[in-house]
């Protein structure tokens, strides 16, 4: 309770005020919201492309036969396949994402608030885009982590439509017939593509909306504008993150697709994949992912900050001018 002023009047108004001002979360109660926000946003988002998903892994691993673009992946795989196979993966992909949305967004928000603590808010605000590089790349350590087996599955079943009928056949079967190991032979490349990836995207992300809340009040701002702005900073974000990303996402599609020769390390078939492909062939299938990445990135910030307001997580500190 707030320590009396003296006035009884004066008094009733200070509590009044107090009762009509929103508790702010802290520690757990926080966190965990923000780590559902993340979850949700991330398995929403990657979920409704797994469509777009289906004909950027197929141009990757086949560009002979998928050679007419995004639109023209479409019709190949629904005039070879069916409708359903622009689903395939749909499970992996929707639980893969969650868990790794939870850590990457939770872990983001907490490794950022971390980093003030630690030097100080000025500090902190002065050299924001390291901290926002740095707490990115270590939130997205621990998300591939959760990620890794989920994405192997997803990339096997996308790659060889008969390997098995969906997620739990599709994880036991590779456990059963190549052991734990199979699911984190694309770790190296999956940090390799995440890590960068994460980074640019919340960089980028935060530099274009503090340049926008600099000429727009966002005290001001209505929650539909506020949720356009994400939309755009996010938008913007996927572009970057996409570019950055691309070669090792091409690589991981290459490493996940089969089983390495008897005897074969990751590093050494991370090596000759590396060769085969070159600069360019690393780049197969880039429109479809600016398309995708682009998409789902924009998506998930506008989700994620209306979700944050939903479950009153308004205890994040900002650290932009």
């Amino acid at each position: 309770m707030a320590a009396s002023t003296g006035s009884t009047k004066l008094d009733g108004l200070v509590q009044k005020a107090s009762a009509n001002t929103p508790e702010k979360l802290s520690g757990l109660a926080l966190y965990s919201r923000f780590a559902l926000a993340g979850a949700i946003c991330c398995s929403v988002t990657h979920g409704g492309l797994t469509p777009v998903d289906v004909v950027k892994t197929r141009i990757q691993l086949d560009p002979i036969t998928y050679n007419k673009g995004m639109i023209g992946g479409f019709r190949q795989v629904i005039k070879n396949e069916g409708y359903g196979a622009l689903a395939t993966g749909f499970g992996p992909t929707a639980a893969g994402y969650f868990l790794q949305g939870a850590f990457k967004f939770g872990g983001y928000e907490l490794f950022k608030q971390q980093c003030i603590t630690y030097f100080g808010y000025e500090t902190a605000s002065n050299n924001r885009t390291a901290v926002y590089l740095a707490s990115s790349a270590l939130a997205e350590f621990f998300a591939d982590i959760a990620l890794c087996p989920l994405e192997a599955t997803r990339i096997r079943l996308v790659s060889q439509p008969t390997f098995a009928s969906g997620l739990l056949s599709g994880f036991g079967k590779i456990y059963k017939q190549e052991g734990v190991g199979a699911f984190y032979s694309g770790f190296g490349p999956i940090l390799f593509k995440q890590v960068p990836y994460t980074m640019a995207k919340f960089v980028v992300y935060e530099k274009v909306a503090e340049a926008v809340y600099q000429r727009v009040d966002k005290s001001k701002t209505s929650d539909g504008m506020q949720t356009v702005i994400n939309l755009g900073s996010g938008l913007m974000a996927g572009f970057a993150a996409a570019l950055v990303s691309q070669p090792a996402d091409t690589m991981l599609s290459k490493i996940n697709k089969t089983k390495g020769l008897p005897g074969e390390g990751t590093t050494s078939r991370l090596i000759k994949i590396a060769k085969e492909l070159g600069l360019r062939g690393s780049y197969t299938g880039i429109g479809a992912r600016l398309f995708m990445v682009g998409t789902l990135t924009a998506g998930q910030f506008a989700i994620y900050g209306d979700i944050k307001k939903f479950l009153g997580a308004t205890g994040g500190v900002e650290i932009a001018k």
